[in-house]
């Protein structure tokens, strides 16, 4: 299994991140795929039209979100991977940084280039602006 951390600063508070991950409509307009989001530990999660799916498995409003992930490449016997998302004050807003891990051997660098290119650059976009 493999590991992965990625980092980014976003122009915004933690609290208003925290909200927005895991908001429905909001995770869907800062990705650009529809997603469906829950505020309770339990709670299921999709996201980029059902390609990951998951749960809330810890919630600490504004700092910490732990869910359990999976992508539909994820091969069908392999468990679902741990995603944590630690939020915290940064001098020009939030940093963000993901801590993802139990990713099927042979993903994780294709995982790391998708959390920069299809999360990061587009949640600098949508919070530079909302």
């Amino acid at each position: 299994m493999e590991s992965l951390k990625v980092s980014v600063t976003l122009p915004t508070t933690p609290q208003r991140i925290y909200e927005a991950w895991l908001n429905s409509k909001e995770h869907s307009a800062f990705t650009g795929g529809r997603a469906r989001g829950s505020g309770k530990v339990g709670g299921a999660l999709s996201a980029w039209d059902g390609y990951i799916r998951g749960k809330n498995l810890t919630l600490e409003p504004y700092r910490r979100i732990v869910q359990s992930w999976r992508s539909s490449e994820f091969p069908e016997d392999s468990e679902d991977s741990r995603l944590e998302v630690v939020l915290e004050e940064a001098e020009k807003g939030t940093r963000l940084t993901l801590i993802h891990t139990n990713i099927p051997d042979g993903q994780g660098e294709m995982y790391k280039e998708g959390w920069r290119d299809n999360y990061f650059q587009p949640m600098k976009r949508y919070f530079k602006t909302s």
